[in-house]
């Protein structure tokens, strides 16, 4: 079965038609006046901060989220660091951003949920300055215990400028203050003081110690002692400082920084300025090391007198004349033990030489009953065939000479047997002869 359609034609005449731009604008409207001041509650996340200086983040919680952003100027004056997951209240308007289509919340305040906004600020910078190492007491400089100018930046018209001085000119008369004024609260206090600190360093003539006070006050009231500049500024100065701001109960990153607090600003001047009985204590104390310091100088003084006198005294001619007589002791010793030495060895070496010599000697063999016999020419007879009967010879014996006359001359044993093997060749050679 056929189903027929319940529409039915309009009216002839167009219905108006609007462009996107143009809805987008009325809706753009209608949240502008309906949504013109909210405070809403979240959690952030895809924090972001581009070189612009504007904030954009996301505000969420367990259903829903929606867009922010914060300008750049709102943005500065928000004194803690926005990261995700923080918890946090803001208060701003509604606004649709027409490229996208979207809307968004336009921020003009926020404020983490908790704990105040000055609060976490503080809580956050003291945690980054100190992992920076700021608050090190290593680099901390000592107080000059006599100080001559003092440089006091604060308020002329504060009533902590007027207790710090009280005290100084009552302990400290002589002494030289001088007052640079600044603003100590409100927008651009903080600028002030770091100014001021700066010009302090470019004096001709420096002051020994800088001083920063004010009263007391909130935190807000305080917070310009809490900026990172300032905080910075105190710890790059080459001057000791002193950091005397609020009461007892208020701490603030100066106070943190500085090479020494004090509770007050009273304290600070008699940080300064000695009282009567510090300084005599200080005066025992310098005495002391004045005492001690003379005695252990005459100590090294004596020590160092004992060993040039001993040394000049080895340096002095009759001293050296001793040693050097010594020496040649001590050389002659050596020389004569060392010539002794040497004559033992040259006579067992004689002796021994003059035996080897005496067996060799031909008067040696003489002494055992033979003896030497020589022509008239003094040649040593050896062979009785050399000389003839009637020649004179002359024979040395072991003790004495003789001379004589040859008689006759008789060959050897040897000689007969070598005149016959001769006389025997001469036979045969003549038999084996050719015919």
């Amino acid at each position: 079965m056929a189903t027929h359609s319940s529409w039915t034609p309009g009216p002839t005449t167009a219905p108006p038609v609007e462009t996107v731009s143009t809805l987008t604008g009325r809706i753009q409207g209608l949240l502008n006046q309906q949504f013109n001041s909210v405070w809403v509650s979240g959690e952030l996340s895809d924090v972001s901060r581009p070189r612009s200086g504007h904030l954009y983040f996301t505000l969420k919680d367990a259903e829903a989220q929606i867009r922010g952003v914060i300008w750049r100027n709102t943005a500065e004056r928000i004194p803690f660091e926005m990261r995700d997951g923080l918890e946090v209240a803001c208060q701003g308007r509604v606004d649709v951003y027409p490229p996208r289509g979207s809307y968004q919340l336009i921020v003009n305040r926020m404020e983490p949920l908790g704990e105040g906004a000055l609060q976490l600020a503080f809580r956050q910078l003291r945690a980054r300055l100190e992992r920076d190492g700021l608050f090190r007491p290593e680099s901390k400089k000592p107080l000059p215990v006599f100080p001559r100018r003092v440089a006091v930046i604060t308020s002329p018209t504060s009533a902590a400028v007027q207790d710090f001085l009280q005290v100084v000119r009552r302990r400290w008369p002589q002494g030289k203050v001088l007052i640079v004024p600044v603003r100590v609260q409100g927008v651009g206090a903080a600028d002030e003081l770091v100014d001021a600190l700066q010009q302090v360093h470019q004096l001709r003539h420096q002051p020994d110690i800088v001083v920063l006070t004010r009263g007391g006050g909130s935190l807000e009231d305080l917070w310009a002692f809490n900026e990172e500049r300032l905080v910075r500024a105190v710890h790059a100065a080459t001057i000791p400082v002193i950091s005397a701001v609020g009461h007892e109960i208020d701490v603030t990153l100066c106070d943190l920084v500085a090479d020494v607090r004090a509770l007050t600003p009273t304290e600070a001047g008699e940080r300064i300025a000695l009282s009567r009985d510090q300084w005599v204590q200080q005066l025992a104390m310098l005495k002391e090391r004045i005492s001690q310091g003379l005695a252990g100088h005459c100590r090294r003084s004596v020590t160092r007198l004992e060993g040039l006198q001993k040394r000049l005294s080895l340096q002095h001619p009759a001293q050296r004349m001793a040693r050097w007589k010594d020496e040649l002791v001590r050389h002659e010793q050596s020389l004569e033990r060392e010539f002794d030495r040497v004559l033992v060895g040259c006579r067992h070496q004689l002796s021994k030489r003059s035996e080897q010599l005496e067996a060799l000697s031909p008067l040696a063999v003489l002494g055992r009953g033979y003896s030497i016999t020589h022509d008239s020419s003094g040649t040593p007879i050896v062979s009785a065939n050399v000389v003839s009967e009637g020649d004179l010879i002359t024979t040395r014996l072991h003790q004495g000479e003789l001379t004589s006359r040859v008689q006759s001359t008789r060959p050897s044993h040897e000689e007969e047997q070598l005149r016959g093997a001769s006389t025997t060749e001469i036979s045969t050679s003549d038999e084996i002869g050719p015919n």
